[in-house]
């Protein structure tokens, strides 16, 4: 789009070749960097003023986001303040949004809706270990870059929300989590419920809550169920986890991303999710480490029956006696050896008893005076 008369030739020193998109926050431009670069300059429709503790607190919150990874974001380039109104300058990424690809092209299916969902969670992933939350995440917001899927815009509507004094939602209802309408402190389940809704954009062509009008919008997401008609079946049951209105209960990120991907957290396979199909977990081999000390030998530890089964019969080896010498053992001085046992002898006791029988009848014959 080319620049309107009524739109500013310059800010800050980036020139605006031409007209991106505007919305609810401001306008994006397509601008040059004094280097001659691409980049998109983002402008606020809102006048932040000029006290100076205002304008530092909007720096401030920028600031954090600025340190995001840049894998799968827009890396933000430069921030300040133009005319009382901040702007936002980031990495230009040549593609149309999320929702104007299926806006033209239609629903993503297979392996591009595959690479969306796991970009988009990559992305998340890198805002939130900045300790940023990206508060308004939706397909206008996700660039299909040459390169992939892009997510820009992350911290800014929590910049402006701090940095202003106006009353409202900053954010796009269709795809706030619940607890942002009851004014509670957005968190990455907050991210992750907009991850969710923009899937079933990306998926069905359709928002997952339906309303015509603002109250009827949130009045679906606080009361009512999502619309998953049209996601593929590996999809329903995931994407309705995270859509729950009890931010507790939805998953983390990198749980969804492991889940997505087929890796858990200790690099098994988890599920195949985009064939189908749920695969059952099994567990590593325990690895047995050998012993320290000496290892036994099969006769020096006996085997222990289970009490109430008989031991299985084990082969016995027949005993072989050792060979026997022959002739007499070896003599050692003072010791003539072993002594091999013989026979007791019985006639020395039958000499012995026939001669006190002889004595017995000679001394009676005696005292009888037989002659």
């Amino acid at each position: 789009m080319n620049i309107h008369p009524s739109d500013p030739e310059s800010i800050a020193g980036y020139r605006l070749t031409g007209l991106l998109g505007e919305g609810g926050q401001g306008a994006v431009y397509r601008g040059v960097s004094p280097e001659g670069g691409p980049v998109a300059v983002k402008i606020s429709l809102t006048r932040i003023g000029r006290d100076p503790d205002v304008q530092r607190l909007f720096l401030k919150e920028v600031e954090a986001a600025r340190k995001v990874a840049p894998f799968s974001t827009a890396r933000i380039l430069d921030v300040g303040v133009h005319e009382d109104r901040p702007y936002i300058v980031s990495e230009y990424v040549p593609g149309p949004s999320l929702h104007e690809l299926v806006t033209t092209d239609g629903p993503r299916t297979g392996g591009g809706l595959q690479r969306l969902a796991i970009a988009t969670l990559t992305a998340l992933d890198a805002i939130h270990a900045a300790g940023v939350v990206h508060r308004d995440l939706k397909p206008s917001n996700v660039i299909m870059g040459p390169e992939g899927p892009v997510v820009i815009d992350f911290g800014i509507a929590r910049a402006l929300d701090r940095a202003t004094t106006r009353s409202g939602l900053m954010g796009t209802p269709s795809y706030m989590a619940p607890e942002l309408f009851l004014a509670e402190p957005a968190s990455a389940a907050s991210d992750v419920f907009a991850w969710a809704a923009t899937m079933v954009y990306a998926a069905t062509g359709r928002q997952a809550f339906h309303g015509e009008t603002l109250p009827a919008v949130m009045n679906a997401i606080m009361n009512g169920s999502p619309d998953l008609t049209g996601v593929p079946d590996e999809l329903v049951g995931l994407l309705a986890n995270c859509l729950t209105r009890d931010p507790a209960t939805r998953p983390a990120v990198e749980e969804l991303r492991a889940t997505l991907t087929g890796a858990g957290p200790h690099g098994q396979a988890t599920r195949a999710v985009w064939t189908g199909r749920t695969q059952a977990v099994r567990p590593a081999p325990t690895k047995v480490m050998p012993p320290s000390g000496p290892v036994p030998r099969d006769r020096d530890v006996p085997s222990r029956p289970v009490r109430g089964t008989a031991p299985p019969p084990q082969p016995v080896a027949p005993r072989r006696r050792p060979a026997r010498k022959l002739g007499p053992p070896p003599l050692v001085a003072g010791f003539s050896g072993p002594r091999e046992k013989r026979p007791p002898r019985t006639w020395p006791w039958v000499v012995v008893f026939l001669v006190i029988v002889l004595l017995g009848a000679l001394y009676l014959r005696s005292m009888t005076g037989a002659p």
